[in-house]
């Protein structure tokens, strides 16, 4: 008999078992359909940041490193200081040639004044030259009338005759000498121009020679822990090296990829629930900032060719930044690559 009422028992146990089971699932299935449309997930993201690269900009060998590995730094702090006693000397090289070239242009100036001089003389003995023409000339005229009249000697007249000449021609020499002291002064005005260019030339070239020593310091470019480190005391690096990076921990986002057929209702705004894998038991609100220009794939180093003929339509994913809206405890915690879950609360 009690084997007869174990199997009525069963008999009725395993309906309920079963409905318990479907309404289990029906439930599930449900609350899994209302979540989703609400909600766009994705596993596919993770923790990002902004990394700054630190390079050399001219050679040298290494003096001083005055951080640590996975250092807090600022913006603006000295990191490495580079051996600067060649960059020293090229600076005193161009500040003596700029010496140089401030010294010549008072010397060229001084031509311009010596040729304005020697124009003033020439103008002032054209003055002189045309008198004694205008004289010999009165002279002639007299001489050429008394000639006439047998009043004087042929070799009056012959002498009258020259002292015209003589006069016309040293006219002509003191007018020659007038265009040639204005030619000098051209010159030396063109001089006074080059003389100017060469001077900012050399103020430049001052100018450049201290830009690159102030490369021999090397500053952090921005706020944020120093990380991999490549370089060691003594080191020759050179112009383009890497050095280190600088992670910023200030500018903490997330960066997930999105299906582009999860993208219909999402917009900017949205608030976003973030679970770290590091640390589950934090949920992390945060805020949809922007959407990619292109796909991850067009961004690509050999981004694929539909026009091949070997087509095959692959859903492509599209980059999503993320704001987070968590206190500074929980971001100086997360660090750029830590894989994260993400879920968009769509309106």
């Amino acid at each position: 008999m009690e084997p007869e009422k174990n199997k009525s028992k069963k008999k009725k146990i395993l309906p309920i078992i079963l409905a318990l089971i479907i309404i289990a699932s029906a439930t599930f299935g449900i609350s899994k359909y209302i979540y989703s449309q609400h909600h766009e997930d994705t596993d596919d993201a993770q923790i990002d940041s902004d990394i700054s690269p630190v390079l050399a900009r001219v050679s040298g060998y290494v003096n001083e490193i005055r951080f640590e590995d996975n250092q807090h730094v600022n913006k603006g702090d000295t990191l490495i200081k580079l051996d600067d006693r060649d960059l020293q000397i090229k600076v005193q090289q161009a500040e003596a040639a700029l010496a140089n070239a401030a010294a010549n242009v008072p010397f060229i100036k001084s031509n311009v004044t010596t040729a304005q001089a020697n124009q003033a003389t020439s103008k002032s003995a054209i003055d002189a030259a045309k008198v004694r023409v205008w004289k010999a000339t009165q002279d002639f005229s007299r001489y050429q009338n008394l000639i006439a009249d047998k009043s004087v000697t042929q070799q009056q007249f012959d002498a009258v005759k020259a002292e015209k000449d003589a006069a016309e021609a040293a006219l002509e020499t003191t007018i020659k000498q007038q265009q040639v002291s204005g030619a000098q002064i051209q010159s030396a005005q063109q001089m006074i121009s080059v003389a100017n260019s060469t001077l900012q030339q050399r103020q430049a070239d001052v100018d450049y020679a201290k830009l690159q020593l102030s490369y021999a310091t090397i500053i952090a470019p921005a706020t944020g822990l120093a990380s991999k480190k490549n370089v060691q005391q003594g080191q020759l690096v050179n112009a383009g090296s890497p050095l280190l990076s600088i992670v910023s921990d200030s500018n903490i986002y997330v960066i997930a990829n999105f299906k582009e057929t999860q993208l219909t209702r999402m917009k900017e705004g949205l608030s976003v629930e973030i679970k770290t894998d590091a640390f589950p038991g934090e949920k992390i609100e945060g805020t949809v900032y922007r959407f990619s220009a292109a796909t991850g794939a067009k961004f690509s180093l050999l981004p694929p060719d539909n026009a091949t003929g070997n087509f095959v339509k692959v859903i492509q994913r599209v980059p999503v930044k993320i704001k987070l809206n968590a206190n500074k405890e929980i971001v100086s915690r997360l660090r750029p690559g830590m894989s994260v879950r993400v879920s968009v609360k769509l309106d």
